[in-house]
């Protein structure tokens, strides 16, 4: 994550650097910059868990399809719904900035703790992904109710860490 930022500064342009030199206009370029890197973080996010639930919603087509598996459509469909609430809340928060008019402001401590909990969240999505291959894995068979428990867990975690990322925006 810290490298995205890096990198996102390594690549500033000739009149970002002058600009640097006027008083106060650096300290703009910088917040823009990690505007930038949380926007790109979070689409990261969103992207990678809608991927689990693009998963998660062909499991349920196999599911419905299957003869023995229909007991289970519910169940999942309760991981897919906190799984579509968890992508909704990344995709609308409020960016890890404050503008001059803003109504809430972030500082500089601030924005590290949201990028501590960005970046939990990014590898909870390891995560979810590999439960979601153990619900593949285990379609058909007696370890099911156990991996969509274990499932609609690491997303009640993943919605967890998102409602206290808000609570540092208004803290």
């Amino acid at each position: 994550m810290a490298d995205l930022f890096n990198k996102l500064q390594d690549s500033r342009s000739l009149l970002e650097k002058i600009g640097g030199m006027i008083p106060g206009f650096g300290g703009y370029l910088e917040r823009e910059r990690r505007r930038e890197a949380d926007k790109m973080l979070r689409d990261t996010i969103v992207n990678r868990y809608s991927e689990q639930l693009s998963r998660v919603s062909n499991l349920q087509t196999q599911l419905v399809a299957s003869v023995t598996g229909i007991e289970y459509v519910d169940d999942l469909q309760d991981a897919a719904t906190r799984m579509q609430r968890f992508i909704d809340m990344a995709k609308t928060a409020a960016y890890g900035y404050s503008g001059f008019f803003d109504a809430v402001k972030v500082d500089e401590a601030g924005l590290a703790k949201m990028y501590a909990f960005d970046a939990a969240l990014l590898e909870n999505a390891a995560k979810v992904s590999g439960a979601v291959d153990n619900i593949e894995a285990s379609m058909g068979g007696e370890g099911m109710p156990a991996a969509i428990r274990n499932l609609v867990s690491l997303i009640a975690e993943c919605n967890t860490t998102f409602e206290r990322r808000k609570e540092v925006l208004t803290s």
